[in-house]
């Protein structure tokens, strides 16, 4: 695999007040890499997500794309931001807008694809979501697992270069979080770059090529599902997988 950088990370810093969230972090993604985070609830996973989106102002440190750092005064972020897929916890569709609309809306506005050209590419990522029968539905007639699908294809749709979940299966019903986790899987097979906010350990374990354990807003260890999961350095990362894997084996 090729190691062109989609994304580099270089001492990374935000707070929320006297909280000191993420504390000088250092990683990257490599382009075609699906790279997995975990960790506890308030270990900085999803601030870090939103800082690499910009929809957080990081304190300090860089954030490196195509070679330059974004976080430089002069950087036209949204023209960055265009160039990431994000997926909410939420789904954060526009609720006025059917499943089709939803995913032309973007394109338009922000690529200038023409109406017909954008709806042509909605059509090839609703199909590749299953969600091609469902494109009249407004995001109430739908489960919490359609939404999140439409998700996805509305953030597919803008052929980013790396697609960003923040715990995308966190508010499903239990029953509809596989349907998503299929998805995402099958995505993860076609060399999309993707990084994954998860509590699903077993997803991670299963799918991704490299998984970060973060705790108290540092990256504590990171290697391969591997690495992490049968054989972890750290006494920290131990103890998360053990009281983790135990829960999910009650």
């Amino acid at each position: 695999m090729s190691k062109e950088r989609v994304i580099e990370i270089q001492h990374l810093s935000k707070s929320f007040g006297n909280n000191e969230v993420l504390k000088d972090i250092n990683f990257s993604v490599n382009k075609g890499e699906v790279v997995c985070i975990i960790g506890s609830s308030g270990s900085g996973k999803s601030t870090l997500l939103r800082c690499i989106n910009m929809l957080e102002k990081p304190d300090g440190g860089k954030i490196i794309y195509k070679g330059k750092n974004i976080l430089q005064e002069g950087h036209d972020i949204y023209k960055y931001r265009a160039k990431l897929g994000m997926v909410f916890q939420q789904f954060n569709l526009f609720k006025n807008h059917n499943a089709l609309s939803n995913c032309v809306v973007g394109q338009v506005k922000v690529l200038g694809r023409s109406e017909e050209e954008a709806k042509e590419v909605a059509m090839k990522y609703l199909k590749v979501v299953g969600m091609e029968n469902y494109i009249h539905a407004k995001p109430r007639q739908l489960s919490g697992g359609q939404q999140q699908r439409i998700a996805i294809a509305r953030a597919l749709s803008m052929e980013p270069d790396v697609m960003l979940f923040d715990e995308p299966t966190s508010a499903l019903d239990p029953e509809m979080v596989g349907e998503v986790l299929k998805v995402m899987k099958e995505l993860a097979n076609t060399g999309l770059t993707m990084l994954i906010v998860t509590h699903e350990m077993g997803f991670a374990r299963e799918v991704a090529d490299r998984v970060v354990f973060m705790d108290k807003g540092v990256i504590a260890e990171e290697g391969t599902p591997e690495e992490i999961f049968n054989n972890p350095k750290e006494e920290r990362t131990k103890e998360f997988l053990k009281r983790i894997l135990n829960e999910d084996l009650d």
